[in-house]
């Protein structure tokens, strides 16, 4: 697939960004030492929902694997933000570290007034994982696959709905991409979390809902649910009968969220290509991959650079669809 010249533009750019990173003396010295305390990895959400579980499951590991200690510290609130400048404002020696979603690289950027870029507020350590979504649907919808769903929606513009867990996440995204994708017109509901969008879902209140694979997998194995379509590029191990959009005639619209971890801008690089080196490791140790799988993600740690691309393409793709959309937060 060729990369529109600007998309490539706005990737060098941003990696640039990410890359503000100090050569400061003696680096190599204190990356040799590194981790000699504890280590702090900031969560911006509270603790036992999806991207909680993930961030333990890498402390844990990435504590065993440095033989140091990695503690979790949820902060949550703002949408991300309060960890975000928590971890901005911190020294930037890599003992303060920020577990972000998509959203928050990606997606916030452009509807919210951020205090700080994150392209310059922090350095790209790694990816751990990617996430994505499945379209569910009630069990009492007469939908039974998306090109049902998609004749349904065509028939009635506007007379059918889709939930999300907020305005302006990963998942709403997820369902404006769906739109513009298969021409469809939908009504947005949402709601504040995803555990009471799920509730009405199963209700009947709502037709749809993109969500993650965790939350969904249960009540689908249940059968309180329908699941009709996976969003990312291949099916879901947890759920290998359901078929990815692409598979069932939606294209261009892959989406889903991912997790990373970043360092405050001015962390010398070699203690990022430490920790970097460390993420990757610990995202392939089997015991590792099978718990994240068993959470409905994919394992997938990265370089800094390999994150920074990312970052950049999903920000730019994020941005067209706002843009094309009118989306705004209230």
């Amino acid at each position: 697939m060729k990369t529109h010249p600007m998309a490539r533009l706005r990737a060098r750019l941003l990696t640039a960004a990410f890359a503000l990173t100090a050569i400061l003396p003696g680096a190599g010295r204190a990356a040799d030492d590194f981790p000699s305390r504890p280590i702090s990895l900031i969560v911006p959400f509270s603790p036992g929902g999806g991207t909680d579980i993930s961030a333990r499951l890498l402390a844990s590991a990435l504590g065993q694997h440095m033989n140091a200690s990695v503690v979790v510290d949820n902060r949550p609130g703002a949408g991300g933000q309060i960890a975000a400048d928590l971890v901005a404002r911190a020294a930037p020696d890599g003992y303060t570290l920020l577990f972000a979603n998509s959203g928050m690289l990606a997606i916030n950027p452009w509807l919210y007034k951020l205090h700080s870029d994150p392209a310059k507020a922090f350095v790209p350590v790694s990816m751990f994982s990617d996430l994505p979504f499945v379209l569910v649907v009630p069990t009492a919808l007469q939908a039974k696959s998306v090109g049902e769903l998609v004749a349904m929606a065509r028939s009635q513009p506007g007379a059918h709905t889709f939930a999300s867990s907020g305005t302006g996440g990963a998942p709403h995204l997820a369902g404006e991409i769906f739109q513009q994708a298969t021409g469809v017109q939908l009504t947005h509901v949402p709601y504040k979390g995803g555990g009471p969008a799920m509730t009405d879902l199963m209700a009947g209140r709502v037709d749809m809902l993109f969500a993650s694979v965790l939350e969904t997998v249960t009540y689908v194995n249940a059968g309180k649910l329908r699941a009709l379509a996976v969003t990312g590029p291949a099916r879901s191990p947890v759920m290998p009968d359901v078929p990815t959009l692409d598979e069932a005639g939606v294209h261009n619209a892959q989406t889903g969220s991912w997790t990373a971890v970043l360092a405050p801008a001015g962390t010398p690089q070699a203690i990022v290509d430490k920790l970097s080196l460390a993420i990757r490791q610990v995202a392939a140790l089997p015991d590792v991959k099978e718990k994240l799988v068993s959470q409905g993600a994919v394992p997938h740690g990265s370089t800094p650079q390999e994150l920074a691309e990312l970052a950049a393409r999903e920000r730019a793709r994020y941005g067209d669809i706002i843009k094309q959309r009118n989306l705004h937060v209230d």
